[in-house]
């Protein structure tokens, strides 16, 4: 029952976004068909799947048994505030910092070592980082070490 009052509640919350995302404009334009086909697409997509789940008769559904202990309560708590801070300091610490530092949080958080945690999570930070700078064209945030990437 519990995954069907979230399907509908994630449907409502895709339709009013759908709603939003309708009428975005970009002030520029860089794409041929700009920027609005991408997430209509995905929010319409999203809509009508988890609208499926949250409408689909009973004998189509499995009893979903949630098994929500102390401890993933927990990892869903330290995963949230993992990344709400992510967001919150992605343009004041820049890409590579702030995607390390939640990267490296949720590698911890999943049973990896410290070390392992935080190297995976620093080369991937900074590959993506000039994956995004380089080839696809994509400005991404420098922070601090803007002296150092340039």
């Amino acid at each position: 029952m519990i995954e069907r009052i979230f399907s509908g509640l994630l449907a409502c919350t895709c339709l009013i976004m759908l709603y939003m995302a309708w009428g975005y404009t970009a002030a520029i334009a860089y794409d041929p068909i700009g920027p609005r086909p991408y997430p209509v697409m995905l929010l319409v997509l999203l809509a009508i799947l988890t609208g499926i789940i949250a409408l689909r008769p009973a004998r189509f559904a499995d009893k979903v048994k949630m098994g929500l202990s102390a401890p993933i309560i927990k990892h869903l708590v330290v995963c949230t505030v993992a990344l709400t801070l992510y967001a919150i300091l992605f343009e004041v610490l820049g890409y590579i910092i702030a995607t390390t530092l939640m990267a490296w949080a949720l590698g911890i958080l999943f049973g990896g070592s410290w070390i392992k945690a935080f190297v995976s999570s620093a080369v991937i930070a900074i590959a993506s980082f000039f994956l995004f700078n380089g080839p696809l064209e994509v400005s991404l945030p420098a922070g601090p070490l803007a002296f150092l990437v340039g």
